[in-house]
Order: structure tokens, then C-alpha cells, then sequence
């Protein structure tokens, strides 16, 4: 039994008396603990070895006691399984030496066996599980079809990802081959992660604000939607597309057990669109953490009164910045954990 399963209980939607909290990329680089590893060991290195992946994932949980841990992984993992090379550039980011640009480069992308290629992440979810011995619960994940599509053709990182979108709207056949093998294998890759222990998974769609609500339901939603549908009986599903709120109605009719939410959007107007049943996750503005920790403390409990403290998760609207300052982020967890409810 987890013996704190507040987040659990958010996802079901269960009357609480705070909500839960953790932080996108909370497992990383603005702990000085991570940076000590990440003089030792390459990006890759971290994400591949069990041991490594396992103590950063629980550096955040001993420091700060959030209500959920996160594997310490890459969304890129997965290109890498299916006979893609992914590199991580100092100074770049994402590095993909040998782009798809063509139906031939697509024939060549394979659905793998996931304990052959990505068995190293299974044992770091053990290894990790044991670490946290049942503290608190473990989420795992994976990027979005669209996502990983959109690094698979770019090739890098990219402010528009205009290549990736010509690629959709030229070549729409293989864009959409490329996506249904993404998902496939994603599929069995989460479906692995659950039986290895984690206790939900969430779905990053990082760039699916980059297409318009059309295109976004054609190359990135119906294949988020599949994933749902596969895991929905074997763990919760949590969807974060960022710059999605457009999507948002039509997200809160699948099966996914919370929405995740950016800071481009009220509390007000995410629950309007989102409706009274679905568990929210978000949507504090990640450079908000500049601020000091007072006005911090008090921009969260405005957040928790406006979304209500049930049916919620407080969270960031991406990932912490890595030169936020410990006391900034130490300030933002324990204004969850002192919520109390303003009187009626």
C-alpha cells in the first residue's frame, strides 16, 4: 500500500483535504545533488543506467517530500528503441544526426520488443520502487506521437517545427505510418512500465501547440486517444498538451484520468471547458518560481482556491527551470502542503 496516495486519490476524483503536488522535471537540473551526477555522467549515461536514474528520480521526493515521484527518463527513449539515433548535444539539446524526410526513411522505423530495448528503464522503475518503499507513488511516461514525430523529422529542437508540419501536410501517408508506429510501440512501452510498478502514467505532448485545432485532432489527438484507450484499464492516464486549451472539451471526453493545463489559461476558463468531472494538473507559470517565496506562497493559494481543491493536482505548466532557486521551489510545495480551505 502507498502510505501517501493523495495523488492517487485526485486522479479518482476523491473529496481531499489539500490536493497533491509535484513538479514537472522535478527530478533534474536545478538540484545541486543532480548536477553533482551530471558532472560525472552524460545525458544518456543518467537515463540508461538503473542505479543512476533510480537515485535521481527519489532526490526531489527526500529534499522536498512531494506527493508523487517521476521517473527520471526521456521522452527520446523511445526513437532510440524503434532503430532511431538520438544524441544529446551540449548546448543543443535533442541531436538527431539522420532525420526522416521519406516514406524509405519511415520503412526502416521498427516497433521493438520493449524488454530487449528498453529494459533498462523496467529496472529502473524497480530499483526506484524500492527506493521510495511504498512513500509515495511513482508516475511514469512517455512523449506524444506527434512530440516524438515532430524531433524524428526536425531532427532537433525548433521554435515552429516547420519541417516536421511540411512533412504532415506533403507527405501525410508516411506522417501518419510514422505516428501509428510511434503509438504502437508507446503502447507496449507504457503497458511494460506499469507492470514494472509504476502506479500512472502521464502523456507529454510538448509541442502540440505548435498545429491548429483541426490538424491537432488529425496528427496528434487520435493517437493520444489510442494510447488512453490501451492503458485506461491498467493505470490512470494523465494527457498534458502544451498550448492545447483549444482541445480541452473534446480532451475531457476520453478516458484519461486528469488533464494537465499550461499558465496560458484561468483556472476559471480550463474548468469551464474541461467540465466539473475531470482531475486538473497545473498550471503555475514555471518562471513564476523567480518570484520571491512570499509572493509565491500566495499566487499557489489563489491557484488551489480558483481550481478548487478537489479534482486538482498543483503543478507547473511545463518543467522547472534549472536556475530556479531551492528556496523558490521549496516555497511552492509547502504553500500545497499548508492549503487550508478559505471559511464559506
Amino acid at each position: 500500500m502507498i502510505k501517501n496516495d493523495r495523488y492517487l486519490r485526485a486522479l479518482k476524483g476523491e473529496t481531499l483535504d489539500r490536493p497533491p503536488v509535484w513538479m514537472m522535471r522535478q527530478a533534474g537540473r536545478y538540484l545541486p545533488e543532480f548536477m553533482k551526477l551530471k558532472e560525472k555522467y552524460d545525458f544518456f549515461t543518467r537515463c540508461q543506467t538503473p542505479e543512476l536514474a533510480a537515485e535521481i528520480t527519489v532526490q526531489p521526493i527526500r529534499r522536498y517530500g512531494m506527493d508523487a515521484a517521476i521517473l527520471f527518463s526521456d521522452i527520446l527513449v523511445v526513437p532510440q528503441a524503434m532503430n532511431i539515433e538520438v544524441e544529446m548535444k551540449n548546448g543543443v539539446g535533442p541531436w538527431l544526426p539522420n532525420p526522416i524526410r521519406s516514406m524509405a526513411d519511415v520503412d526502416k522505423v521498427i516497433v521493438p520488443n520493449i524488454e530487449e530495448t528498453l529494459g533498462y528503464v523496467m529496472d529502473a522503475i524497480r530499483l526506484t520502487k524500492q527506493e521510495l518503499n511504498d512513500a509515495v507513488p511513482l508516475i511514469g511516461f512517455a512523449g506524444s506521437p506527434w512530440t516524438l514525430l515532430c524531433y524524428c523529422i526536425q531532427g532537433q529542437g525548433s521554435k515552429n517545427f516547420d519541417k516536421a508540419k511540411e512533412f504532415c501536410f506533403t507527405q501525410p501517408v508516411a506522417a501518419h505510418t510514422l505516428l501509428q508506429k510511434i503509438t504502437d510501440t508507446t503502447i507496449l512501452y507504457l503497458k511494460e512500465k506499469v507492470k514494472a510498478g509504476v502506479n500512472a502514467v502521464q502523456i507529454f505532448d510538448s509541442w502540440g501547440g505548435m498545429l491548429s485545432p483541426v490538424d491537432y485532432q488529425e496528427f496528434s489527438w487520435k493517437y493520444i486517444q489510442q494510447i488512453i484507450e490501451a492503458l485506461k484499464d491498467d493505470a490512470p492516464v494523465i494527457a498534458f498538451g502544451k498550448g492545447c486549451w483549444f482541445a480541452l472539451e473534446t480532451m475531457a471526453e476520453s478516458n484519461a484520468s486528469a488533464l494537465g493545463v499550461d499558465w496560458t489559461l484561468t483556472p476559471k476558463m480550463a474548468r469551464k471547458l474541461a467540465g466539473p468531472h475531470m482531475t486538473l494538473q497545473g498550471n503555475f507559470d514555471p518562471t513564476r518560481l523567480f518570484s520571491p517565496p512570499t509572493t509565491i506562497k500566495k499566487m499557489v493559494t489563489a491557484m488551489i482556491d480558483d481550481f478548487g481543491k478537489d479534482k486538482y493536482i498543483v503543478n507547473l505548466g511545463h518543467g522547472i527551470l534549472p536556475n530556479v532557486g531551492l528556496d523558490n521551489a521549496k516555497a511552492f510545495i509547502d504553500a500545497v502542503k499548508e492549503y487550508k480551505q478559505p471559511e464559506s
